[in-house]
């Protein structure tokens, strides 16, 4: 943490700049010894030198040299960016140099990993960092943008402050047992407030759970057997002929993908091989394929259709994808319908003459997700598996917190569960946290952020 670090924090190729970044108590000596132009030590924090970056007498690259002095940086220690034209050679040379005179390369994600350790960001925050860079969309470009303003962080404080306060009045509980009154307005502040908590806490999940699909995408699998229109639909979706579409069935033998944004969110559009008994070998690996590809999915489109009556093949479908979370289209809703459903969730009619005909399938995939809701939000959820699955915790500490309440256990046995639901929540914005959990986390950065 005491060493100078550095690392190039621009893509590295052709462009009109790039940058050399570099934090640490020798950043700014480091780069004095390069810039012969003025004296870095004795300039201003937060200000911009013209000059040139030099290797003994050889001028390697015209700069801009930024030097920004602790504890008003993103890392907390002095930073120096080194503003370099954008050419391969030059910016590499620059690297070079830095590292000659006692920088060292950088590891994926460290600066971000130091503004962490030395408390100018929380977890999250950090997280929400590399959620902006990767954001392939609008809505994910807004996630990112309210981890790193704290949104997240201020209502995970707000959880905890709720906690503390219901863990002072346990133990105010605990020191003055012998008064009844006191226990009593403990018990009913406690089933009061542990209610509030879950069901504030429960909406923060699901809506989290349905954002991070915002911001992974959602793998969309589509299947059903030869000809009910699964490539069509597939194109239809993608507003492109991905797929071949015949009406030989079979044509479809391995996968197709594609990418599509509806509203926002991100399906990774996969069109399988028709679901049938087959002894052609390379239609029948496909089969297994497709198989594979159901247990994979984040959602699963069951395609029938819906002018010809149920099959053995539309029956074994049916039965594969019934624990998945699916929608049912009844496909060639233009010709006579022969095909009726009974007690099936998630049923939708569609053609694929028009595009207007695949609109149902879209509504319904938004419904499924929650899309509106998350747009009408504030964007304030967690963003990933790991604060997802904290939050659980948290949650389930809860759960117990309220079944032991119930059953009138000792009131310290309770203290005990909402003590780990306060550390499972500080955990999320990494109050508490392993060494092991903030290298693998940081690992994921690219080098130089």
């Amino acid at each position: 943490m005491n060493d100078t670090i550095v690392a190039v924090s621009t893509a590295l190729g052709v462009g009109a700049i790039s940058i050399v970044r570099l934090s640490g108590e020798d950043a700014i000596s480091i780069v004095n010894k390069m810039f012969k132009e003025k004296d870095l030590t004795k300039v201003k924090s937060h200000t911009i030198s013209y000059g040139h970056i030099y290797d003994n007498d050889e001028i390697i690259d015209e700069v801009l040299v930024s030097v920004m002095k602790s504890p008003k940086t993103f890392t907390t220690q002095d930073v120096v960016e080194i503003n370099c034209h954008g050419g391969i050679i030059a910016t590499n040379k620059t690297l070079e140099l830095c590292l000659k005179n006692g920088a060292r390369l950088a590891e994926p994600g460290e600066f971000t990993k130091r503004a962490f350790l030395n408390g100018r960001i929380d977890l999250v925050e950090s997280e929400a960092v590399m959620d902006i860079i990767e954001s392939k969309s609008e809505e994910a470009h807004q996630l990112g943008i309210s981890g790193l303003k704290g949104n997240i962080s201020a209502l995970i404080e707000n959880f905890r402050t709720n906690l503390k306060n219901l863990l002072s009045s346990i133990e105010v509980n605990i020191d003055y047992p012998e008064y009844y009154d006191i226990e009593v307005v403990t018990i009913e502040k406690l089933k009061q407030e542990l209610a509030k908590m879950q069901q504030d806490l429960k909406e923060l999940i699901d809506l989290s759970v349905s954002s991070s699909h915002i911001k992974n995408g959602i793998k969309t699998v589509i299947v059903g057997k030869p000809n009910v229109g699964k490539s069509s639909i597939l194109n239809r979706l993608l507003e492109e002929e991905k797929a071949i579409v015949t009406d030989i069935a079979g044509t479809t033998r391995d996968i197709v993908e594609g990418e599509i944004y509806l509203d926002g969110l991100l399906l990774n559009m996969i069109d399988t091989a028709g679901i049938r008994n087959t002894n052609d070998l390379v239609e029948k690996l496909g089969v297994t394929k497709s198989f594979q590809m159901i247990n994979e999915a984040d959602l699963v489109i069951v395609v029938l259709n819906s002018s010809e009556p149920l099959t053995k093949e539309d029956e074994e479908i049916l039965e594969k994808t019934k624990s998945k979370p699916r929608i049912i289209v009844l496909n060639k809703s233009d010709l006579p319908k022969k095909l009726v459903l009974k007690n099936l969730d998630n049923v939708i009619e569609t053609t694929t003459l028009n595009t207007k005909g695949i609109e149902p399938l879209k509504a319904k995939i938004k419904e499924l997700f929650n899309l509106e809701k998350i747009k009408s939000k504030d964007y304030t959820y967690l963003s990933n598996t790991r604060q997802i699955t904290l939050a659980k915790k948290a949650y389930q500490n809860l759960l117990d917190a309220q079944k032991s309440l119930l059953e009138n256990n000792p009131i310290d046995m309770i203290e005990i569960d909402l003590k780990e639901c306060f550390d499972n929540l500080g955990e999320i914005i990494g109050i508490t946290y392993s060494d092991e959990v903030i290298d693998n986390l940081f690992a994921n950065f690219c080098v130089g952020k």
